[in-house]
């Protein structure tokens, strides 16, 4: 294969801190595919540490070469002190990279006589080509000129025999700043660049200036706009604004994919330390008071805290704020948060709901993580409908029929997980209870009683995936305990015990089994479920004033839905509304 001698000369003229000489490349080696990076515009009005993060992100990728389009200084000016300085500052950039680093003139690095000579002194060549590996490239310089016809008859010369010298390179690829492509190739005008690359089997060619991505094959030559990598930029069509090119030549297939700015990350980005704290910060950072509803899902000036755990090693100063929804008011909008590490904090606000709490405030706050980086932390408003309990003056016959008394104030409205109005077919639940005994009822109206999904007859069975009601029970709201139940058409039950671990997140304990007395039945159209759970299981009794945690649900896998009491259905007892004993 060739070396690539030209860049060594390229490169001793640059005088840059890069490794333009490798070590010899064996054939093994030659047969593998070359991935290089392309660096866009950096310049005309540009955003600091953008290009510094694009040439780190690039170099996490381990290219073996790395190549500009030009735009590396601000220049436009004559002011060869101000010159000077912008290409110390541009060479303090670069000096690490470890990999050979070639660069294309802009216009903004060579529009006038005397950033022509200070380029020359300080970078080299303005046109120039070298090889790596089976590749060959040329560098082109376009800077001043604004089609390809005006180029100087020297260049384009050199440029015609450069090609026909090497016109057996299994790949070669040019790169100049202008597009000059974009205003004759691209719109089926002749144009002499094209030409040339045409007859002599040119594979790609790379262009900035305009600072937006865009591309095109014309006559089998690939053309690639790459974007802005620091300079002002306007999101093109797809959004894309900075990013860098990732460039793989394999045998005769090339490849070209834009990387947007940050999406190339160190390895330890996010310590496995740092994941914890944020589970533990989202799970158990914002503990939100819950807002009691009425009947009518209405709430008037209710007070409920807001309490932050700072679980961080950084103050945290930021606000709590609640977003506006409709329905919902929230008084005050945030409060001013400055919790030292380790530290807790309670805050009052309000809330009023006019008879519709969907969708749901949410409560958020910025998390530090660490030094100079936060993380949005956020958790819904919580809320509690209630679910009237009813004593039961004698105990209810469990058979099903629902044709006691105590059966008499149902809880019939429910929701989709996104807080719509359940598609399910009407469903009406019951509680009551005595001092040993809750009582649990429903009565399932279906539109197709006779197909209903039912096969499981072994208790912890897949109930929860057939035609099915399902309770969702915290016994003391002291505790951060409950117990999840399902019944199916034919009274097969499955349970567990639900249980908070160190990072706050709920698991369910299959091995925990319940003990329940249960019936069912059909009717025209309905079906009908008839339990009495025996409190001492819970370590609680039935009495009059005591609240439990409660959601409950109904499913109809026919149909692809499931209604819910409190939406979206969550193990943790804090979504749950609240069962009131009478």
């Amino acid at each position: 294969m060739r070396r690539y001698m030209k860049a060594v000369r390229a490169a001793l003229l640059i005088g840059l801190a890069i490794w333009v000489i490798g070590p010899s490349i064996s054939r093994a080696d030659e047969a593998t595919a070359v991935r290089f990076a392309v660096i866009g515009d950096r310049t005309e009005v540009h955003v600091a540490g953008v290009y510094e993060q694009i040439l780190a992100e690039a170099g996490r990728l381990r290219p073996e070469l790395m190549i500009t389009v030009g735009d590396h200084i601000e220049g436009y000016t004559e002011d060869t002190t101000e010159l000077n300085a912008e290409w110390r500052e541009y060479k303090t950039l670069i000096a690490d990279i470890k990999v050979p680093f070639h660069l294309t003139p802009g216009n903004h690095d060579r529009l006038n006589a005397v950033e022509r000579r200070i380029f020359d002194r300080e970078i080299g060549p303005a046109w120039y080509s070298f090889d790596y590996r089976t590749i060959h490239f040329i560098v082109l310089d376009n800077t001043i000129w604004e089609k390809s016809a005006d180029l100087p008859d020297e260049e384009l010369k050199w440029l015609a025999g450069d090609l026909q010298k090497n016109r057996d390179a299994a790949t070669t690829l040019v790169f100049m700043h202008k597009p000059f492509w974009y205003a004759s190739t691209a719109l089926g005008k002749p144009d002499t660049l094209h030409t040339l690359f045409k007859a002599f089997g040119v594979d790609g060619v790379f262009t900035g200036h305009f600072h937006e991505y865009f591309s095109g094959t014309f006559d089998g030559i690939k053309y690639t706009s790459v974007g802005s990598s620091g300079g002002e930029v306007e999101p093109g069509p797809s959004g894309l604004q900075y990013h860098f090119c990732w460039v793989t030549v394999d045998g005769s297939e090339m490849t070209i994919a834009p990387i947007r700015l940050g999406s190339v990350l160190p390895w330890d980005e996010v310590s496995v330390q740092q994941e914890l704290l944020v589970e533990k910060m989202k799970n158990m950072g914002l503990v939100c008071g819950k807002v009691p509803l009425d009947q009518n899902l209405s709430a008037v000036d209710q007070p409920f805290t807001v309490t932050v755990h700072n679980y961080s090693a950084q103050t945290m100063r930021d606000t709590l704020r609640l977003n506006s929804v409709a329905n919902w008011t929230i008084r005050p909008s945030f409060q001013v948060v400055d919790i030292p590490p380790e530290g807790t904090a309670s805050f009052a606000f309000t809330a009023s709901c006019a008879g519709n709490m969907y969708p749901v405030p949410k409560v958020m706050i910025g998390f530090p993580l660490t030094s100079g980086k936060s993380i949005p932390i956020e958790t819904p408003l919580l809320f509690a409908r209630q679910a009237v309990c009813m004593k039961a003056a004698t105990k209810p016959e469990i058979d099903g029929d629902l044709d006691e008394a105590v059966w008499s104030a149902p809880a019939t409205t429910l929701f989709d997980s996104d807080g719509e109005p359940a598609k399910t077919d009407p469903v009406e639940f019951y509680f009551a209870y005595d001092k040993n005994y809750l009582y649990l009822a429903a009565r399932c109206y279906d539109r197709a009683i006779d197909s209903l999904r039912t096969t499981i007859t072994e208790h912890d069975g897949t109930v929860s995936s057939e035609d099915c009601i399902g309770f969702f029970l915290q016994p003391d709201t002291a505790k951060a305990v409950a117990y999840q139940i399902y019944f199916n058409t034919i009274g097969t039950s499955s349970d567990q015990k639900l249980t908070p671990g160190e990072d706050g997140w709920y698991s369910g304990d299959r091995k925990w089994n319940g003990t329940y007395h249960v019936k069912t039945s059909r009717g025209e159209g309905y079906w009908t479920v008839e339990a009495a759970v025996p409190l001492k299981q819970f370590g609680v009794i039935g009495k009059p004033g005591a609240t439990w945690g409660l959601n409950f649900r109904r499913k109809q896998p026919r149909y692809d839905v499931a209604g819910e009491w409190q939406a979206p259905l969550d193990y943790n007892p804090a979504s749950f509304g609240w069962m009131m004993m009478r």
